[in-house]
């Protein structure tokens, strides 16, 4: 690990009885990512669900920090292809990069199980699949050639147009471009074979804090055959530049009494479990002082191979809380990982693959 960031799950309170509210939540997301920016914190994510009481619209919530930042990424973990447009995504995602000055890190995915029953039909798009797995492949393939500057319409005859701008017949791209966005679209991935083709489809990689392969290892080790499996398939695509991988956890430094009274009994072994009618593997969540996180951390070896790590956060519980635990990660546990903060006008890198890699 060289780069940290946190993801929200932007819970809320739908009605803003018990907790905090919408408008809550986007406000302490940017201040949040504000301060995260000062400090040096390297990545600013959230994730993406429908018809739930969480983050949902995330491209107007990452510009509002991009634009108020100056060395932070901001990014999603992840978009459900099921529901998008790709080409307003691609649209929406070039205006951002633009925006960021290239500090993002879209993760995309077919999404996971979530409350609406097959929701993106009520978005207007239809599956063959119960799952929604090939309407998802396909807009995220148009999504991939839209960024790529791909004609994706042509021009109109010149009595139809209107600005006349065009031969009848040009090919059109959807606008603005932003170059070498694709090399900034993650894939999230929670087994092998989605790896491996994140991998072929020349984009990051996401892991997850699940993976769908299980067995008598820690989950730190099944998830770093996956990185691995994906760096071979990288290696062996022969793509010209060096990807980024990211895994996430759930990480509490304790340096308190209030610290320990409220996250000192989350500490929690791996668990093996069913999610959409496939066995998984959850990762543990460590929550122990800063002496013990750095020895637990340092034996967790996909952690140790990824560049990127992602600490899930309980942002419903507001905006001192989180920050608390930013910084204290920050301050007393990342240093010791190899974290390099963030400076403004220079991009993180990915670690290198070994030739020896592909073989």
């Amino acid at each position: 690990m060289k780069y940290f960031g946190f993801l929200s799950f932007g819970h809320y309170s739908n009605g803003g009885r018990h907790g905090i509210t919408a408008a809550e939540s986007l406000h302490q997301a940017i201040d949040l990512s504000v301060a995260a920016d000062e400090l040096g914190v390297n990545g600013a994510f959230f994730r993406v669900h429908h018809f739930a009481a969480q983050a949902a619209a995330p491209m107007p919530l990452l510009s509002a920090i991009a634009s108020r930042t100056k060395a932070i990424e901001v990014g999603t973990g992840v978009i459900d292809m099921r529901y998008e447009n790709p080409l307003y995504l691609a649209e929406e995602a070039a205006a951002l990069d633009l925006i960021a000055d290239g500090r993002t890190a879209l993760g995309v995915s077919r999404g996971a199980p979530e409350i609406a029953n097959k929701g993106w039909e009520s978005f207007g798009y239809r599956s063959e699949e119960r799952n929604g797995a090939d309407l998802a492949r396909a807009h995220y393939e148009r999504f991939l050639d839209a960024i790529d500057g791909k004609p994706m319409a042509e021009a109109a005859p010149l009595r139809e147009q209107y600005p006349t701008q065009m031969n009848p017949g040009t090919p059109l791209p959807v606008l603005p471009h932003s170059p070498g966005l694709r090399s900034r679209i993650w894939y999230g991935a929670g087994s092998n074979a989605s790896a491996i083709q994140a991998a072929r489809d020349g984009v990051n990689l996401m892991s997850s804090t699940l993976v769908f392969e299980h067995g008598d290892k820690p989950f730190g080790d099944i998830q770093a055959e996956q990185l691995r499996a994906y760096r071979q398939a990288w290696a062996q695509a022969g793509h010209g530049w060096t990807p980024r991988v990211s895994v996430s956890r759930s990480i509490f430094p304790l340096l308190s009494e209030r610290d320990r009274g409220l996250y000192g009994l989350s500490a929690s072994g791996d668990q093996v479990g069913h999610l959409d009618s496939s066995i998984a593997t959850f990762g543990r969540t460590y929550a122990a002082d800063p002496s013990t996180l750095i020895k637990q951390l340092s034996q967790d070896r996909a952690l140790a191979e990824a560049d990127t790590l992602l600490l899930t956060i309980p942002n419903q519980l507001g905006f001192e809380e989180n920050w608390s635990i930013i910084r204290n990660f920050a301050e007393y546990v990342a240093p010791a990982l190899g974290w390099e903060p963030a400076r403004p006008g220079i991009l993180p890198t990915g670690y290198e693959i070994d030739e020896a890699v592909a073989e």
